[in-house]
């Protein structure tokens, strides 16, 4: 399913809510939706706390769990028809943010998700997502050590393969998102707002007290999160 129709659905269901904020902790492709959720809804309540849990922040390299597939090989399939196509654009949602390094070019002209979200299409930048993307008061971005499924693991943190080549990994703070500032990484990052987690293991692979130090915290709001903080000292 085309993520834009998940984008559809869930943003006219928030913007007809009645709560004032809320937190968004999300695994994997939720990032995507809820990332949408946050820059292209209107009249959304705010977004306190983004937690993006082995995200493909800054996209893939490749399609997931796709060998072997005949979805996925031969002519008949992705490989044959092109990720970029718009047969594979509408059909098969991953192809949303697969962000092929040796391809720049296809992914802004044909990718029809992610180029957008990250507010990165030459002469089509908006400057209301990343106002509203700033707005957050922390961004958590946690990475699997491990990490098979996203591709490059470091993506999980916007980090990404540099332009033209699928072999040297640029960490967030030097890639094209975060010194342009497309979508607001830089300003929420020098304002102290983000949170690097790296944790071991492999794709998604948290433990309880893993989640009870990296994720809990940021599901409570000043007031609570204050009054626990009391109660523990005591």
């Amino acid at each position: 399913m085309n993520v834009w129709i998940f984008i559809f659905i869930f943003g006219r269901e928030i913007g007809d809510g009645v709560y004032s904020s809320y937190y968004m902790p999300l695994e994997n492709q939720g990032n995507m939706v809820a990332r949408g959720l946050i820059e292209f809804c209107d009249e959304a309540p705010p977004v306190n706390n983004f937690i993006s849990i082995g995200g493909p922040n800054a996209g893939i390299a490749s399609a997931p769990a796709c060998t072997g597939n005949p979805w996925c090989d031969g002519a008949g399939g992705i490989s044959g028809i092109g990720i970029y196509s718009d047969y594979v654009q509408t059909h098969y949602a991953p192809s949303g943010y697969i962000k092929l390094p040796n391809d720049i070019a296809g992914y802004l002209r044909g990718c029809r998700y992610l180029p957008k979200l990250n507010n990165e299409i030459p002469n089509a930048t908006n400057p209301i997502y990343k106002q509203r993307f700033t707005s957050l008061q922390n961004l958590v971005l946690i990475m699997f050590e491990n990490d098979d499924v996203i591709t490059p693991k470091e993506s999980s943190w916007f980090g990404f393969y540099q332009d033209g080549t699928d072999s040297q990994i640029l960490p967030p703070q030097q890639t094209n998102l975060y010194l342009e500032d497309t979508f607001g990484l830089q300003t929420l990052d020098k304002a102290g707002k983000v949170k690097f987690i790296k944790l071991p293991g492999y794709h998604l692979g948290m433990d309880i007290q893993e989640m009870q130090q990296n994720v809990v915290p940021y599901l409570i709001d000043g007031a609570q999160k204050n009054k626990a903080d009391a109660q523990v000292g005591h």
